[in-house]
C-alpha cells in the first residue's frame, strides 16, 4: 500500500464536516510575522490556518488569508474564546469574525476550561464555568457563523464533567491538546476516540526547551529517514489520528513542515517513539485561577 498523501488528507469529525490533516498554527507569532507566515503557508498548500482571540493576532492572520488571494471556501479557520469571555460568547465570536474579515468560523474551540473574571484574571467567576459556557457555545452552530463547536485542553475529568452536564445537547468535534512523544496523552487520545471527539495536537514539534529538542532516538529516526526531526514528529501525530498544527513563521520550514507525502514510519519507528521516557509540556496550568490538568491523560 503506498504511503497516505498527508498534504491533500482530512479527518471526519462527528458533524460530518472534513478537517484538514495538516495546519498552520500561530501561537506566539510576532506582529508581522503572522500575515507573512499565513501567506506563505496557504501559497505552500496548507488549508488549516489556526488562531485564537488570546493570540491577538487574528487581524493579521485574516489579512494574510487575503495576501494569499486563496478562496475563504477553501480554508478551515479555526480560532478560540478567550477564558475572560465566558459569559459574553456572543461578543467573542462577533470579535473574531471582525478581526479576521471573514463571515463564519468553521471551527470555534472553547480555548480552556477556564471562566476567568474578566475583572480580575487572577480568579474564576463565582457561579460560571465551562458547561454553562459550552451551553452558549452550542447555539452558535444554528447561525451560519460557526461550522462547528468543539474545545481545547479538556481533560478526561472535564470532558466527563461536560458530559454529565444535562445541557450538554453536542458532543465537541475536537479537542485541542498538546500533543508530542513527550506528553503523547494516550488515556486522553483513547476517550476522545471513544467518544467521537477528534484530537488535534498543538505544540507538536515541542518545544526549544523540550527534551525533545535533543533526543537522540529521534534524530536517529530522522537521519535514517533522510528527514527533519520536525517532519518525524508531524508523521507520529498524523499516524497517531491526530491532525498537527505546526508553528513556524519561516517560509523555508513552513514548507519543509508540508513535505509529508510518500513516506511513513514504520510499526518500529512509532514504538520506539511511543517508548520515549521523558515527559515535558510546553503548556501547564500554573497561570490559570483554577487547575485544568489532572495528570489523567497518561
Amino acid at each position: 500500500m503506498a504511503p497516505q498523501t498527508w498534504t491533500k488528507s482530512t479527518f471526519t469529525l462527528n458533524t460530518g464536516a472534513k478537517i484538514p490533516a495538516i495546519g498552520l498554527g500561530t501561537w506566539q507569532s510576532k506582529p508581522n510575522e503572522v500575515r507573512e507566515a499565513v501567506k506563505s503557508a496557504l501559497l505552500a498548500g496548507y488549508r488549516h490556518i489556526d488562531t485564537a482571540l488570546a493570540y491577538g493576532n487574528e487581524n493579521e492572520v485574516g489579512q494574510g488569508i487575503k495576501d494569499s488571494g486563496v478562496p475563504r471556501e477553501e480554508i478551515w479557520i479555526t480560532t478560540k474564546l478567550d477564558n475572560p469571555w465566558h459569559k459574553r460568547v456572543e461578543e467573542g465570536i462577533e470579535s473574531s469574525l471582525k478581526s479576521l474579515g471573514v463571515d463564519y468560523i468553521d471551527l470555534y474551540l472553547m480555548h480552556w476550561p477556564c471562566s476567568t473574571d474578566p475583572e480580575d484574571l487572577k480568579k474564576h467567576i463565582p457561579g460560571w464555568d465551562f458547561k454553562d459556557t459550552w451551553a452558549e457555545m452550542q447555539k452558535l452552530p444554528a447561525s451560519g457563523r460557526v461550522k462547528n463547536i468543539g474545545v481545547s485542553n479538556f481533560a478526561i475529568k472535564n470532558l466527563e464533567k461536560l458530559f454529565a452536564d444535562e445541557r450538554t445537547k453536542i458532543t465537541p468535534a475536537v479537542n485541542q491538546i498538546e500533543l508530542h512523544p513527550n506528553n503523547p496523552s494516550p488515556k486522553l487520545i483513547d476517550y476522545c476516540k471513544e467518544k467521537g471527539i477528534h484530537a488535534t495536537a498543538y505544540s507538536c514539534l515541542g518545544s526549544t526547551d523540550s527534551p525533545l529538542a535533543k533526543d537522540k532516538t529521534l534524530f536517529a529516526i530522522a537521519e535514517a529517514k533522510g528527514k527533519t526531526p520536525q517532519q518525524v514528529l508531524l508523521m507520529w501525530g498524523l499516524q497517531r489520528g491526530t491532525s498537527v498544527i505546526p508553528k513556524s513563521v519561516t517560509a523555508s520550514r513552513i514548507q519543509a513542515n508540508y513535505e509529508l507525502d510518500g513516506w511513513e514510519l514504520t510499526d518500529e519507528e512509532m514504538e520506539k517513539l511511543n517508548a520515549l521516557p521523558d515527559r515535558f509540556k510546553v503548556c501547564g496550568d500554573a497561570w490559570l485561577p483554577i487547575k485544568v490538568f489532572f495528570g489523567d491523560d497518561e
